[in-house]
C-alpha cells in the first residue's frame, strides 16, 4: 500500500520515486507557456507583451488550484498517516467540489472583468492592438479553465497518496496536445485557419481538456489509496476549514508574484521591451522553477505522512535530501542562464535592444535562484505541517516587502537595467526570514517527535 511504502522505505529512493514524475509533471507546466510564447513571439513582440499582460491572471488562478490542491494533499497524507480513511475520501471529495467553485469564478471573471483589468496597463496611446490580443487570449484560457482546475485537484489527490506516476502521465499527454495544435492552430499549418494569439488559447484549453478526461479516467478507473464519491456527500465545515488552514496562505503565497508580476509589468510598460523581456524570464524560469517545485511536491506528502505517524528521522531526512537536490538543480539553471542569455533570448525574435537588455536580465535576476532552494523546500515543509502562514509572510515579505519598492528605487537611480537586481537582493532577505521561522517550526513540533522507522530501512523495497 502507498501509506506503508511511505514509512518503510528508504528516504533516497522514496523521495526520488516520489519527486521525479511531479517534477516531469511541473515541466509539461512550463512547456504550455513557452509552446505558446515561441509561436505567439514570431507574429511580433507586441502579441508576446499581450500574453506576458495575461500571464499575471494564469498565475493567480494556478495559485487558487493549486493552493487549494496543497491544503488537500497536507490532509489526505495527515490523515491516511493517521490511518484515518473515511476523513481521507472526505477530503477527496471535498476537493472536487473546491475545483468546480474555482473555474466558476475565473471563467466570470474572464467574461466581466478581464477588459477592466488589461486596461489597467494599455491605457497609452497606440496600445489598442495589445489590449484586444490580451483580452482574447485572456477570455479564452479564463473560460477553459474548468479542465485544467479539476485536473490539479485530481492530481494533488493522487500525489496524497505516494501516486506520482499517473498525474504525470495526465500532464505529459495534456502538453504533447498542446505543443502539437499551437503551430497549427497559430500559423495555420495543414489548412488549419492562421489564428494566432486565439489559436495559442484554444491549444492550451483543448490540451488540457484532453488532459482531464484521462485524469477522470484514471481516478475512477482504478483502486486508489483514497476514493471519491459524491453518494451522499454533504459538505463537511472541519473538512473545508482543515484544508483551507494550509490552502488560504499558499493561495495567498502563491497570487503575491502574480501581483508583483502586474505591478511590475505597470512600472515597465513605458520604458522600451521591459514587459516583454520580464515576460521572457517569468516563461523561462518555470525551467528551473517548477522542478523544484516538483520536487517540494513529492517531499510534502513524506513529511505530512511522517509527522502524523510521529517519525522524526524521516521527517527531518526528508527535507534535507530535498534541500540538497533543490540547490543541484537551481545551480544548473543559473549556470545555463548565465553561458547562454543571448541564445535563449532568440528564441524569442528579440530585436537587438531587446536582446541586450534582456541578457542583462536573465543572468542578474537568475542569482536569486541560489537562496530560493532553500526557501522552496522550506515552505513546503511549513505547508506539510500545517503552518501555512510562515510560508505566507516570507512571500509576502519577500515579493512585496523586498522585490517592489527595491525595483521601484533602483529604476528611479540606475535605469531599467537597475530593476533586475531586487530579486537577488529580496531572496537574501527571505532567506534569513525562513531560518529564522524553520528554528521555531522545529522547536515547537519537530523536535520532541519519536524517532521513528530507520530512514535507510529496507522494508518494502
Amino acid at each position: 500500500m502507498p501509506e506503508n511504502r511511505m514509512g518503510v522505505m528508504p528516504i533516497g529512493k522514496l523521495l526520488a520515486r516520489m519527486s521525479i514524475p511531479p517534477m516531469i509533471s511541473m515541466l509539461a507546466v512550463a512547456m504550455y507557456n513557452l509552446i505558446d510564447s515561441l509561436f505567439v513571439s514570431m507574429i511580433s513582440e507586441d502579441a508576446m507583451t499581450a500574453l506576458a499582460l495575461v500571464f499575471p491572471l494564469q498565475m493567480i488562478m494556478m495559485a487558487v488550484s493549486v493552493g487549494i490542491g496543497v491544503g488537500l494533499t497536507s490532509l489526505i497524507s495527515r490523515r491516511l498517516g493517521e490511518r484515518r480513511q473515511e476523513d481521507a475520501d472526505s477530503a477527496a471529495t471535498h476537493g472536487m467540489v473546491f475545483a468546480l467553485a474555482i473555474w466558476v469564478i475565473f471563467a466570470i471573471f474572464g467574461i466581466f472583468f478581464a477588459g477592466d483589468f488589461l486596461s489597467l496597463f494599455t491605457g497609452a496611446e497606440g496600445s489598442g492592438e495589445i489590449y484586444e490580443m490580451a483580452l482574447t487570449y485572456c477570455r479564452i484560457v479564463m473560460i477553459g479553465s474548468v479542465s485544467i482546475c479539476f485536473s490539479i485537484m485530481i492530481g494533488k489527490t493522487l500525489q496524497a497518496t505516494g501516486n506520482m506516476f499517473h498525474p504525470m502521465l495526465f500532464s505529459l499527454v495534456g502538453v504533447g496536445t498542446n505543443a502539437v495544435l499551437t503551430p497549427i492552430l497559430v500559423m495555420g499549418y495543414l489548412g488549419a485557419p492562421q489564428l494566432g494569439v486565439a489559436g495559442a488559447a484554444y491549444a492550451t484549453v483543448i490540451g488540457q481538456t484532453i488532459e482531464l478526461v484521462i485524469a477522470l479516467y484514471i481516478l475512477f478507473s482504478r483502486k486508489h489509496a483514497v476514493s471519491v464519491s459524491f453518494k451522499g456527500f454533504r459538505p463537511q465545515p472541519e473538512t473545508i476549514k482543515d484544508i483551507l488552514v494550509v490552502a488560504a496562505p499558499t493561495m495567498v503565497m502563491q497570487a503575491v508574484m502574480p501581483v508583483l508580476v502586474s505591478l511590475l509589468n505597470k512600472m515597465l510598460f513605458a520604458h522600451g521591451a521591459a514587459v516583454f523581456v520580464l515576460g521572457v524570464y517569468y516563461r523561462l524560469s518555470t525551467f528551473t522553477i517548477l522542478p523544484v517545485v516538483g520536487l517540494n511536491q513529492g517531499a510534502l506528502p513524506i513529511i505530512g505522512y511522517s509527522f502524523g505517524a510521529g517519525n522524526r528521522l524521516r521527517l527531518i531526512a526528508t527535507y534535507k535530501y530535498a534541500v540538497v537536490a533543490a540547490t543541484i538543480i537551481m545551480v544548473i539553471g543559473v549556470a545555463i542562464f548565465w553561458i547562454f542569455p543571448d541564445r535563449i533570448m532568440m528564441l524569442f525574435s528579440a530585436s537587438p535592444e531587446t536582446l541586450e537588455m534582456g541578457v542583462n536580465a536573465l543572468r542578474t535576476i537568475s542569482i536569486a535562484w541560489l537562496p530560493a532552494a532553500f526557501g522552496i523546500i522550506t515552505i513546503g515543509l511549513f505547508q506539510a505541517l500545517a503552518h501555512g502562514v510562515f510560508a505566507l509572510i516570507i512571500a509576502i515579505v519577500r515579493q512585496l516587502g523586498f522585490i517592489l519598492p527595491l525595483a521601484y528605487i533602483l529604476l528611479i537611480n540606475f535605469g531599467v537595467n537597475g530593476v533586475w537586481y531586487s530579486y537577488p537582493l529580496a531572496e537574501i532577505g527571505a532567506l534569513a526570514l525562513g531560518i529564522i521561522f524553520l528554528y521555531r517550526v522545529y522547536i515547537k513540533d519537530i523536535k520532541g517527535l519519536p524517532d521513528g522507522t530507520p530512514v535507510g530501512g529496507k522494508q518494502c523495497e
